[in-house]
């Protein structure tokens, strides 16, 4: 199965934090599963870790290339049939990043690993 991964999701897996569910975990972890990173998340993490909302447990280009290199991690480019499907997006969420990750998993038709509530409005599947 394909999976796309929320960023707070992504962060949660990679720094080891509690807060990730059991079922995630375990889905993520599922050799089966092709495990898919959106541009966004990277994107947002940067600026997160800049404006000082969150801390790495190593520099950001390491944490980075763990999720790439040593848990194979795919990244899913934004393409513009994903910006296209922004267009007509109801406003449930007004989170830039969210919105985005919800585009892509409806466009590419695949379930998004998160704790966040509010995209089961959108439709899509979620796994928590």
């Amino acid at each position: 199965m394909r999976i796309l991964l929320d960023t707070h999701t992504l962060y949660w897996f990679i720094e080891g934090d509690p807060q990730l569910s059991t079922p995630a975990r375990t889905t993520i972890s599922d050799p089966a599963n092709e495990v898919l990173l959106s541009p966004s998340s990277y994107w947002e993490i940067a600026i997160k870790v800049s404006m000082g909302k969150w801390q790495l447990n190593s520099p950001y280009e390491d944490f980075i290339d763990t999720g790439l290199k040593q848990y194979g991690f795919l990244v899913l480019p934004i393409l513009p049939t994903h910006t296209a499907r922004l267009i007509g997006l109801p406003f449930h969420h007004k989170d830039p990043f969210d919105r985005l990750l919800v585009a892509q998993a409806l466009t590419e038709q695949v379930p998004i690993v998160s704790a966040d509530v509010q995209l089961d409005a959108y439709g899509v599947t979620r796994i928590w």
